[in-house]
């Protein structure tokens, strides 16, 4: 039976940062798509494409060292393939933002030559940076600022307005508020942006969607999860759902009166230890697998 939960959360500011994006967009030079390189079609605003009119774009996959190296390797080259500059990166330790002038002067070379043209040689450019909530936009801010310029906090929500960061080599900075889209098409892209903290947990059942996590674990990533968790094969390999959430709460001592398992809080610290990559380096979606003509 498919118990994926409907996940639709699209608060009004969201209404409003679409707006922001859009009337800021003449302002900057290029804009730095940052998405979660655990989900990067799912954490990809399908909106973007239209609001950013062909801007130049640089997408970069945020938080890698929580994904599986592998399949996050496999997503850079395949948007590379497509046409887009994508790096990966991980915003906190400051993995992999070197790439990032690099691809800059690929994508701003055409605007370059005409700013050298008309005498304005070493102009520094002007980023905008979007993404749904929590992938990562103000740690992002904070790295390339050397200092703590943007409020962050592993929850969704919490940059509400537009601010501009100058950085010391000239470049600036505008930062948006976390946008996600009025309507998940798949219920299944609602649930893996809740996996990782981009929606809410008070709209949503948390202890459903630990049952769900779990599941995915349990048949992708046994190895992480069963080590991480205390499981085996043989103990939790055949169990539904809301059984082994159970025994994951029992292997935990998390017990109430009459000795019954607290799903509840384990659910709660399951998404916890997932969401600060304390599981393993977990991955949930592919790159399509492009055909030949």
């Amino acid at each position: 039976m498919d118990i994926t939960p409907s996940i639709q959360w699209f608060p009004g500011h969201m209404t409003k940062t679409k707006r922001m994006i859009e009337k800021n967009l003449k302002m900057v030079d290029l804009v730095l798509e940052i998405i979660d390189a655990r989900i990067p079609f799912s954490s990809k605003n399908p909106e973007l494409d239209r609001w950013l009119n062909n801007k130049p774009r640089i997408i970069m996959l945020n938080k890698c060292d929580c994904a599986d190296e592998n399949v996050t390797r496999a997503w850079i080259a395949y948007f590379k393939s497509i046409g887009v500059e994508a790096i990966a990166a991980d915003c906190k330790t400051g993995k992999g933002l070197k790439a990032l002038d690099a691809a800059m002067r690929r994508v701003l070379t055409e605007k370059q030559a005409q700013w050298d043209r008309k005498g304005m040689v070493g102009r520094a450019p002007r980023m905008m940076i979007v993404g749904v909530p929590n992938v990562g936009k103000s740690s992002f801010i904070n790295r390339m600022a050397g200092a703590k310029r943007a409020k962050t906090e592993d929850r969704p929500g919490v940059t509400r307005d537009k601010q501009w960061v100058s950085l010391n080599n000239g470049m600036e900075l505008l930062d948006t508020p976390g946008v996600l889209w009025p309507k998940f098409e798949d219920p299944a892209v609602g649930e893996k942006l809740a996996f990782i903290g981009s929606v809410k947990d008070d709209v949503i059942d948390t202890e459903l969607l630990a049952m769900r996590l779990a599941v995915y674990l349990r048949e992708f990533y046994p190895d992480a999860f069963y080590a991480r968790y205390k499981l085996t094969a043989e103990t939790a390999g055949e169990l539904e759902a809301y059984d082994l959430l159970k025994l994951m709460a029992r292997k935990r001592g998390m017990l109430v009166s009459g000795n019954e398992e607290d799903t509840e809080r384990m659910a709660i610290v399951f998404l916890d230890e997932f969401r600060g990559g304390k599981v393993g380096r977990i991955s949930f979606e592919r790159p399509p697998i492009k055909e030949n003509k």
